[in-house]
């Protein structure tokens, strides 16, 4: 009996491994027919006829594309097996799995616990009147009504696979508030995971201080989307991890890799939070003399690597390229440009920061970085002038990480969204600042991140303002079009929108102290907005023939035709024939 027991214990691993090996040399058939340009050809037929429902030819970017994840799968499969069916490749993850246990057993998660909690509360509550406003955001508007997923276009892989098992199917639907409460967890406990890292012990002060990772006026954008904000957040999480086994070199090489690749498959915006980390850190260690210098090195240089690695093996293995230059460009700076360009890429961030920050803001910003400078002075193991230039110089290059790779682009994206580093810029700061000093401190820290928290609700306000005064708008002028054109569907086959309508009073009185607003807020009643959100919910036919969104179709511009004027009202002028009709906004 024992001895069949004993036989059955040794067929396990063989079954096993055979699996493993049948699944691989699959895989490797598979990818390695990927190879070969006729079969890249068919895959990308099916994939369009299935997405545009018509054959086209495969283009050079998209060719590359399956190249890469064919040479990526058959690298990922060898690797596989390497780990899972050699000696070596067992013993390299059973070292591994022991050395992530014992860092983790290192850190007493149950201290985590109510702090954790009562920071969970504060940003689902900054996130209360967003989700209240059920704001369809931008992109939101055609996920909803098609289902599309689509951020591989961007390369974001991970957010591509999540989104499967988040909506718990291949077509997105409308699941809010799950995501963005979701994502309220993932920056709670990014949030959590940097004040350990920073200052090795949790308090509820010092989490409160943390409060721009998650609720600057930048990050709002974020968690404004309906369907990217999880994903946005992850990337975050991903940047914060692995300095958890900061404790163990080659483990942490390992798992900042693997992080990066994650952030980078998630959103880009995030990529200099993880070296922003690292130069604050290296900073107190020098400044307080905790470390020798050979082991700051040691440990900058092991950052810069995994960096540098994770970023290099996205750009030529994962990164697809973007072919559209009215968004945003992958391209880097020319190499003859690369300083000038990236000079004007900060002046230009700079710039934008200074536009949309009220000068409360930037007072209570410019006092914090008044007490981070005081603090290292007053707290260093170095020479005190001294101190006082390398905080200077840490705070400098903090912020100019704080863009991320952006910095690095011919065509950087500007948007709120893009910038959200800044607001882990601040909370890095801050929780430097409240840990062990002054009271006056402390004050000040708070004074800032409660302008924060309560600039979350004006901003969730001012989304469900827009949205009513948008659909008042909108209202009235199908109501004016299904009096004037009782057979639409027969009758319209092309409708345009001209002019814009300024975004509501209420809106426009936040923009007073807080400018920012006004790029937050997306206005639905702009020239190209109206073509945009309104084609896409309210079945307007805006474009010829079945009246679809497609901006392959051809557009003809209505004021070209000189359009007899058949309504003229308090807020909209209306032109048109039989077939073309064009409305002109007023106020």
């Amino acid at each position: 009996m024992k001895a069949m027991k004993q036989n059955q214990t040794n067929r396990k691993p063989i079954v096993w491994n055979s699996i493993i090996l049948l699944f691989s040399v699959l895989g490797l058939i598979a990818c390695i027919a990927v190879l070969f340009p006729q079969i890249r050809q068919m895959i990308f037929d099916y994939l369009a006829r299935r997405v545009v429902y018509k054959k086209t030819s495969i283009n050079q970017v998209w060719d590359e594309v399956f190249l890469k994840f064919a040479i990526v799968g058959i690298i990922f499969i060898l690797f596989f097996d390497y780990c899972t069916l050699s000696n070596s490749g067992k013993s390299f993850i059973q070292k591994l799995k022991q050395g992530i246990n014992d860092c983790l057993r290192e850190i007493d998660f149950r201290s985590f616990l109510k702090p954790s909690f009562i920071l969970l509360g504060v940003y689902l509550l900054g996130i209360l009147t967003i989700i209240r406003a059920n704001y369809a955001y931008i992109d939101d508007v055609w996920r909803e009504a098609a289902g599309f997923r689509q951020w591989f276009i961007w390369s974001r892989y991970v957010s591509e696979v999540l989104s499967i098992f988040i909506h718990g199917d291949t077509r997105l639907t409308d699941i809010s508030p799950m995501p963005q409460l979701l994502a309220a967890v993932f920056l709670t406990a990014s949030s959590v995971i940097l004040v350990y890292v920073l200052t090795r012990k949790i308090t509820v002060v010092r989490l409160l201080a943390c409060i721009p990772l998650g609720l600057s006026p930048y990050f709002l954008e974020c968690l404004s989307y309906k369907f990217d904000a999880p994903y946005m957040a992850l990337s975050v999480l991903a940047s914060v991890f692995p300095f958890l086994f900061i404790a163990r070199k080659k483990i942490f090489l390992f798992i900042s890799i693997i992080s990066l690749l994650i952030m980078c498959m998630t959103y880009q915006a995030a990529s200099g939070i993880y070296l922003m980390i690292v130069v604050i850190l290296c900073f107190h260690d020098w400044n307080s003399r905790r470390t020798t210098v050979k082991e700051i090195y040691a440990f900058g240089g092991i950052a810069l690597f995994a960096f540098c690695f994770a970023m290099l093996f996205f750009k030529f293995v994962l990164m697809k390229p973007t072919e559209d230059d009215f968004y945003a460009l992958t391209a880097l700076l020319p190499a003859p440009q690369i300083i000038s360009g990236a000079l004007n890429n900060i002046k230009d961030y700079v710039a934008l920061i200074n536009h949309d920050f009220g000068i409360i803001w930037k007072t209570g910003i410019i006092i914090v970085l008044l007490f981070f400078i005081a603090k290292s002075v007053r707290c260093s193991a170095q020479r005190k002038i001294l101190s006082f230039f390398i905080s200077i110089l840490a705070i400098a290059v903090s912020f100019i990480l704080s863009y991320g790779l952006y910095i690095l682009l011919a065509k950087p994206l500007y948007a709120p969204r893009a910038m959200f580093g800044f607001g882990v810029f601040l909370a890095i700061l801050c929780i430097y600042v409240v840990t062990d000093y002054k009271k006056l401190a402390v004050a000040f820290v708070f004074a800032l991140n409660w302008c924060f928290f309560i600039f979350a609700f004006s901003y969730g306000n001012a989304l469900a303002e827009q949205a009513r005064y948008a659909n008042f708008r909108i209202s009235i002028i199908l109501h004016d079009i299904s009096v004037l054109y009782p057979d639409a569907n027969k009758d319209i086959q092309f409708m345009q929108f001209d002019n814009s309508v300024d975004l509501p009073p209420s809106i426009k009185n936040i923009a007073k102290n807080n400018p920012v607003i006004e790029r937050l807020v997306p206005n639905r009643l702009s020239k190209g907005f109206l073509d945009y959100f309104h084609s896409t919910t309210d079945n307007i036919a805006l474009y010829i023939n079945d009246g679809a969104f497609n901006l392959n179709q051809k557009f003809i511009n209505l004021d070209s035709l000189n359009l007899p004027v058949v309504l003229d009202s308090y807020y909209h002028t209306v032109k048109g024939d039989r077939n073309h009709v064009l409305i002109v906004l007023k106020h």
